[in-house]
């Protein structure tokens, strides 16, 4: 759960308060789309541990969204995209998404060319391309952002960021 914290304000206009805050941990997830298939890992720890998620995790210190996705890609799945080649999906933040306490998510989307091959590391037990019409469960709300991201995607003709190979 998230740690909370609390705190009195307006102490010097008389009209005192306490407001409480809450750790909110950032994070990047990728949609990593090759055809019509979507990159996702079996997660190798809890929570969800054995379920299948979309590449990402936490954004470092002094790090954007942006360029924690990339990382977290080529970490997770040996997948090297440039930064500038994501685009942005949305931000998911309901305060239930992760068991763990309150994490916020930038989603970003890239394409890449048909004959990408990913290999887990990092955290990834296994990488596996499934059809991204029907990715099957995924673990947090990632079946939300990769429909989101199909959506975005079809609506540019299939043309969004279309990667390099490395």
């Amino acid at each position: 759960m998230a740690a909370a914290t609390s705190e009195t304000v307006g102490a010097h206009t008389g009209s005192e308060h306490t407001e409480t805050f809450e750790t909110i941990c950032y994070t990047a997830d990728v949609v990593c789309i090759r055809g019509g298939e979507v990159l996702v890992i079996e997660r190798g720890w809890d929570p969800h541990k054995g379920m299948y998620a979309l590449p990402g995790g936490h954004v470092d210190p002094g790090e954007s969204s942006r360029a924690a996705a990339a990382r977290e890609l080529l970490e997770e799945t040996g997948v090297q995209v440039d930064a500038s080649e994501l685009t942005l999906v949305g931000v998911w933040d309901a305060p239930d998404r992760d068991p763990r306490g309150r994490y916020i998510t930038a989603a970003y989307l890239v394409t890449v060319p048909e004959d990408t091959t990913a290999h887990a590391g990092d955290d990834a037990a296994a990488v596996r391309w499934v059809p991204l019409d029907a990715p099957g469960a995924l673990a947090f709300d990632h079946g939300q952002i990769v429909a989101t991201a199909r959506r975005q995607h079809l609506a540019c003709g299939g043309a969004i960021s279309s990667a390099r190979r490395a």
